[in-house]
């Protein structure tokens, strides 16, 4: 059975980047069948606490890029104006 490898120090401060790698390692995990149960479990509850984490980041960076584009404005000034920046802008979209 192949051991999910753990963080040596899972409260450091880590970049975007490194922790978005740590989940799609996490992933890989779970996918082999040769994790045991117990193992996937603890790989897919480190990777949920992340990704969570990374969503709430990508929020703040969009806030950020909401406000660059208004000039600098508040973003909730005018919420009407809102989607259609988002949509123009192209960010965080699937792909459609």
């Amino acid at each position: 059975m192949a051991k999910v490898k753990k963080e040596k120090n899972p409260g450091a401060k880590k970049s975007f980047e490194e922790r978005l790698d740590r989940l799609e390692e996490l992933g890989e995990e779970i996918r082999k069948n040769d994790s045991s149960l117990d193992e996937a479990i603890k790989a897919f509850e480190e990777g949920v606490k992340l990704a969570r984490a990374l969503e709430k980041d990508l929020d703040k960076i969009e806030s950020r890029i909401e406000i660059l584009m208004n000039g600098g404005e508040a973003a909730s000034e005018d919420d009407s104006d809102e989607g259609s920046e988002k949509a123009e802008l192209g960010l965080f979209d699937d792909g459609e």
